[in-house]
């Protein structure tokens, strides 16, 4: 049985414009020029995509920004040090939420 998701399928990514051409070069212009050399490097910009990549659990984008950060000469130690940020502002990000619960609970204690 094959994977659901399939290495091979990423090369697909290209063709996502397939059923909505204007759309599809919209995303692909905005894409560019947001990951394109600006005020942070292309190595920066590709710490945080493959940090966002492994939070949000993409195997695609896991795989295309782990090779990219490789022949961008990320090192293995700078790619994980860069995946326990994500890994604990994810943490953050839920415990934030628990705010929420401890109110309904501080209610009801009223």
């Amino acid at each position: 049985m094959s994977d659901y998701f399939e290495k091979k399928d990423l090369v697909d990514f290209a063709n996502i414009g397939e059923y909505a051409e204007e759309e599809g070069g919209k995303f692909f212009e905005y894409y560019g020029k947001s990951m394109s050399e600006g005020k942070l490097s292309k190595r920066e910009k590709c710490l945080i995509a493959l940090t966002i990549a492994v939070v949000q659990k993409c195997p695609y984008c896991i795989d295309a920004y782990t090779n990219e950060s490789l022949k961008l000469g990320i090192t293995k130690e700078e790619m994980m040090e860069a995946i326990h940020v994500g890994a604990s502002m994810q943490a953050g990000i839920v415990l934030a939420h628990s705010t929420q619960m401890r109110k309904i609970i501080k209610k009801k204690e009223m």
